[in-house]
């Protein structure tokens, strides 16, 4: 057992002066990542109540709403634009039936002041995004009154485009 212990002794402080001199070294590793801008939109219908050409006199409007939803990276400040419309006539946006037309137009605002375009000063430009959270925008119609249209189902399709 003495030869053990001296043994283990001897074995012990030779292993020594290689557990003293063992080393370390480091590095930096940089970590990087990009975020980039982007934005998403959704939209909810515009609804008209029901148009009676009889009673639209001039000033009869038929009134609707609808909302367009845009969520966007933080700080990005989008504008927003409604094209025509697939049965447009020039800048004129029409419902059709498919063979008569019923004339309406968008707006930004509730008084139905500013009408809403696909480009130009009539796109809606918001703020930078605070987060990244969506954000909805009105869309006020407007159906004008005296317009002589026979009866049926009315509609058309508009294409929302948000620019970030």
């Amino acid at each position: 057992m003495r030869r053990t212990a001296v043994f283990a002794t001897i074995f012990g402080i030779a292993l020594a002066p290689m557990a003293l001199s063992a080393a370390n070294s480091s590095a930096s590793l940089t970590v990087s990542a990009s975020v980039t801008n982007n934005c998403t939109i959704t939209t909810s219908p515009l609804l008209f109540p029901a148009y009676d050409p009889v009673v639209a006199n001039a000033s009869a409007n038929a009134d609707g709403s609808g909302k367009v939803t845009v969520a966007c990276t933080k700080g990005v400040a989008p504008s927003i634009g409604l094209g025509a419309g697939s049965n447009a006539q020039g800048n004129t946006r029409r419902l059709s039936d498919g063979t008569n037309f019923l004339t309406y137009d968008m707006y930004s605002d509730a008084g139905r002041s500013t009408a809403w375009a696909s480009s130009g000063s009539g796109l809606v430009t918001a703020t930078a995004a605070a987060s990244k959270a969506a954000r909805d925008f009105t869309v006020y119609g407007r159906i004008a009154g005296n317009q002589d249209v026979p009866a049926g189902s009315y509609a058309d399709t508009i294409v929302a485009t948000v620019n970030f």
